[in-house]
């Protein structure tokens, strides 16, 4: 795994996040790592909030990307005759694909509004899940301090359609199953059973959170030269977290992730619906509950004990997860005992896994773990190397039904094209910043 993050600039751009102003601790990299803008994905770092600056390219452009697990009371062998109807309903109730949109959902400024003032809350109050969904996400599916007049028109105009929908790139939902448990107590608070059903879904602000970066990149250069901050890297550019510019970033980053919690939880409900029409079993019977939804890609205020003493920090994850410990005050109290779940997607032709935080992650790597596999390869090299291969059919001969948009996300998507996230999580495992507590293996995936 060394060598491969050694092939590209990830360490370097980790070194460069440490010269940063007021950064806590060290800048951190998970074994997910690799390559992306201003920090590596895979990237943690937290600052002081008097001290300390917020950059955007500490979050990144898909604004809370992040990943939701649902479990189920069906057996993989009750859908045996029952999978390909029910991934095509999927796909049919839920646009994927670049530039995907919805038609059936009109989404008034009102409405995108409080959106982004209440998240998943919004999307619940319509009537788009239960409110027992909430206590399962993080934050409750919303993040404080978010302001709409921060946003601009072109935002907006670009998530309005937009909502409810998968997206492209490494997005998703998944059918699979429960393949291996390793802690059989933390997996019966979780409800998982071996060869039990689940659905996993992967998706983020889409053009709405990539706007608010955008137009964020520009103020931010700006106010690096205004305030006098040596930027290794001008993709790095930030604003002290306490200046007008850091306020304003963070109340708009609120309202793209609020926005991607809304999308999940749009999602989480047509994919309730796409069960209950193929199999015609009530959904009381069907228990398609949410496990929990994490995000990936967040600046947030968090509390931490350094040193003896409680203290306030910005922590940013960038392609990182929060991983708490049992006990937490922020968990739900039927994970108290557990700790908080910590969702790794694999690639669509392995295995996905579900961890736990731990207390050794509060204390090392500032309650954060990996986020995924991490790519290995870039796009254009995995559309080389899967020239004159018939992706769709080798899946499908690994018995996993894959639908998409088109074929070349498929083929960008290749398992040879991100590390095994096996060896990953081994490495989070032994580290002892996540525990193991289930393997899942796919069935059939919606691909963007």
């Amino acid at each position: 795994m060394l060598r491969d993050i050694q092939k590209d600039l990830s360490l370097t751009q980790v070194a460069n996040v440490a010269c940063l102003p007021g950064i806590v601790g060290p800048s951190l990299a998970m074994p997910d790592i690799h390559w992306g803008y201003g920090f590596p994905i895979g990237g943690v770092a937290a600052f002081d909030l008097d001290r300390g600056v917020v950059s955007p390219g500490g979050v990144g452009y898909d604004i809370n990307c992040g990943v939701r697990l649902m479990r189920s009371n069906l057996k993989r062998n009750s859908l045996k005759d029952k999978l390909k109807n029910l991934i095509d309903a999927i796909y049919r109730n839920i646009p994927a694909g670049v530039g995907s949109r919805r038609k059936d959902l009109k989404l008034s400024p009102t409405d995108e509004s409080k959106v982004m003032k209440n998240g998943a809350a919004w999307a619940i109050e319509q009537g788009f899940g239960i409110s027992q969904d909430l206590g399962h996400i993080e934050e409750r599916g919303c993040i404080s301090g978010a302001n709409p007049e921060l946003v601009s028109n072109k935002a907006k105009d670009r998530g309005r359609s937009q909502l409810g929908t998968v997206g492209s790139g490494n997005h998703f939902i998944e059918i699979a199953y429960v393949a291996e448990i390793y802690q059989e107590e933390a997996a019966k608070v979780l409800r998982l059973e071996k060869d039990s059903v689940t659905i996993m879904i992967h998706s983020g602000s889409r053009g709405f959170g990539h706007q608010v970066c955008d137009d964020f990149l520009s103020v931010m250069l700006e106010a690096s030269k205004k305030y006098g901050i040596e930027l290794p890297d001008k993709q790095l550019a930030c604003a002290p977290i306490t200046s007008k510019e850091g306020k304003n970033y963070l109340s708009a980053m609120a309202c793209a992730a609020n926005f991607a919690f809304a999308n999940r939880q749009l999602m989480t409900h047509w994919v309730r619906e796409s069960f209950h029409q193929v199999l015609d079993v009530p959904l009381k019977e069907l228990g398609l509950d949410l496990i929990y939804d994490v995000c990936h890609n967040i600046a947030k205020v968090e509390e931490f004990n350094l040193q003896g003493k409680k203290r306030k920090l910005c922590i940013h994850r960038k392609g990182a997860t929060r991983a708490f410990p049992p006990d937490h005050p922020t968990l739900p109290l039927d994970y108290k005992s557990i700790g908080q779940p910590v969702l790794i997607p694999g690639d669509m032709g392995r295995y996905s896994f579900v961890l736990l935080g731990t207390k050794r992650a509060m204390e090392d790597t500032f309650g954060s773990t990996c986020h995924g596999a991490g790519r290995v390869m870039s796009r254009h090299q995995a559309i080389k190397v899967a020239k004159g291969r018939a992706i769709i059919r080798e899946m499908a001969d690994k018995g996993i039904l894959v639908r998409s948009a088109g074929k070349r996300t498929v083929v960008e998507e290749i398992s040879e094209a991100y590390k095994d996230v096996a060896k990953v999580v081994n490495v989070v495992h032994m580290a002892g910043i996540g525990k193991r507590v289930v393997k899942l293996i796919p069935l059939a995936v919606l691909k963007g």
